[in-house]
């Protein structure tokens, strides 16, 4: 099997980490939880956790060169059946992409239809998104098949003909799209509003909310948890320097979370639109946005939805290979084969998601009054994601062993830089994560006491 050379490593890595909910999110959630403080923090707990977390996992992949499943199994020290189990993060992959796929489906009918329509107001904006989800189910399947193929296509051709490939022409032309945005935004009379509300830090914005939210966003953005990160590194050359390849993936996912944040917040103050959250900002804020800049706004539109889409499918082809990997390389089965059958189960219980949004099937499809889209995608952010990266760090930390972790970072870590990371790894990251994942009630208790304590 052909791997990664340096570069396809770490744009693969970026694409990975560089999804709808980066471009998204970010923006929505430093608008909701106090601009720079948010920032700042996002910036801190990447630099100090993220990092190092993203370091660990590719270290269990890079130094077994295995798949998910059988680089836990190989590097557990106490040989604790419980590891057995560890690849069933590989499960998280597939899991996502049932709704994520059909999100991405959403960007393709926004790119090719509405861009050239815009709506002009909020009532405009809603019945588009809300007749494309409840009654127009055709155009949802038509754009939930054509990613569902075209991430199988490239996945089933392998790491250095499919997925190398379509990063390394896609994430140079992410950037470049977002960056030309960037560039028309700045010449916004709004454009420094934008900076003020990302970078003005005031220290009596922080709050228990923000840090919660901030360690959110920075677990939620390095594809942490899923298997992705193993794999990839796996596919690379033994003993690459990790430490460089998750400064350039985690300064990259950074710069392009400003750029977002500048670029969208420039356009909604210019005017006047409020920010509203996940979808609804994509959906519905920002063509809003676009359609009073006339002409230029459909260009921007364009551009917006097409870099969208870039960044939606190297997301997707990422969520799909720890699986097939999996199965290349323990069964033996041949990767074409297994690439289409794994998107062929994803597909059919993609499609029942999408009925279960559609008006005629909501109620039938409905599980405890919730829907079934709003289920998976609830249960993806909220246990898949945050249980495989804590599992992950807690194996580094705390299940190989001490002086093997040292020996399997020689290479790029100084004694005195190891002992730091490791430190991070055994204790920051993995409290981190927990206080992120549900630690609402503790983070919240703990800022009442330095509070009290007038800190």
């Amino acid at each position: 099997m052909s791997g990664f050379s340096k570069i396809g490593f770490i744009l693969a890595t970026l694409g990975s980490s560089i999804g709808l909910g980066h471009i998204w999110r970010f923006p929505y959630m430093a608008g909701t939880n106090g601009g720079g403080a948010f920032v700042l923090l996002f910036l801190a707990l990447t630099l100090l956790a993220g990092i190092a977390m993203l370091v660990g996992e590719m270290l269990i992949g890079n130094y077994t060169q295995k798949n998910t499943a059988d680089a836990f199994k190989e590097l557990d020290s106490t040989k604790h059946k419980v590891w057995k189990w560890g690849g069933l993060v590989l499960i998280g992959g597939p899991f996502i992409l049932t709704f994520y796929m059909i999100v991405l489906g959403w960007v393709l009918y926004y790119l090719f239809s509405t861009s050239m329509d815009l709506p002009s107001n909020a009532s405009e904006a809603d019945w588009v998104f809300g007749s494309l989800l409840s009654v127009n189910i055709w155009a949802q399947i038509l754009g939930f098949s054509a990613v569902a193929f075209i991430t199988a296509l490239v996945v089933s051709f392998g790491i250095k003909e499919g997925i190398e490939r379509l990063n390394v022409v896609l994430m140079p032309l992410l950037f470049l799209i977002f960056i030309g945005l960037l560039v028309y935004a700045s010449f916004q009379p709004s454009f420094m509003r934008a900076v003020h509300f990302l970078f003005d830090f005031k220290y009596y914005d922080i709050s228990a909310d923000v840090v919660i939210a901030a360690m959110g966003q920075m677990c939620f953005s390095l594809s942490l948890g899923v298997g992705i990160i193993i794999s990839y590194s796996a596919s690379t050359k033994p003993n690459a320097n990790l430490l460089e390849s998750a400064l350039y993936v985690c300064l990259c996912g950074i710069a392009i979370s400003l750029i977002a944040g500048l670029m969208i917040f420039t356009f909604v103050f210019e005017h006047g639109v409020e920010i509203t959250q996940g979808a609804g900002l994509v959906f519905k804020a920002l063509p809003i946005v676009f359609s009073k800049m006339g002409m230029v706004g459909v260009i921007i539109s364009v551009l917006f939805f097409l870099g969208l889409a870039f960044a939606g499918i190297t997301s997707t082809i990422s969520l799909l290979e720890p699986s097939v990997m999996f199965f290349v390389q323990k069964y033996g089965f041949s990767r074409a084969k297994i690439t289409w059958a794994i998107m062929a189960v994803i597909y059919l219980v993609g499609l029942v998601l999408i009925f279960s949004l559609h008006k005629d099937y909501a109620d039938m499809l409905a599980v405890w009054g919730k829907g079934l889209f709003e289920l998976v995608d609830k249960a993806s952010s909220d246990i898949v994601m945050p249980l495989g990266a804590l599992l992950s760090v807690i194996f580094v930390g705390w299940f190989i062993g001490k002086e093997k972790v040292r020996k399997m970072t020689s290479g790029f870590l100084s004694a005195r830089a190891f002992s730091v990371w490791f430190f991070i790894i055994r204790y920051i990251a993995p409290l981190v994560v927990i206080l992120a994942w549900g630690g609402e009630l503790a983070t919240k208790t703990l800022f009442s006491l330095l509070r009290f304590f007038g800190f």
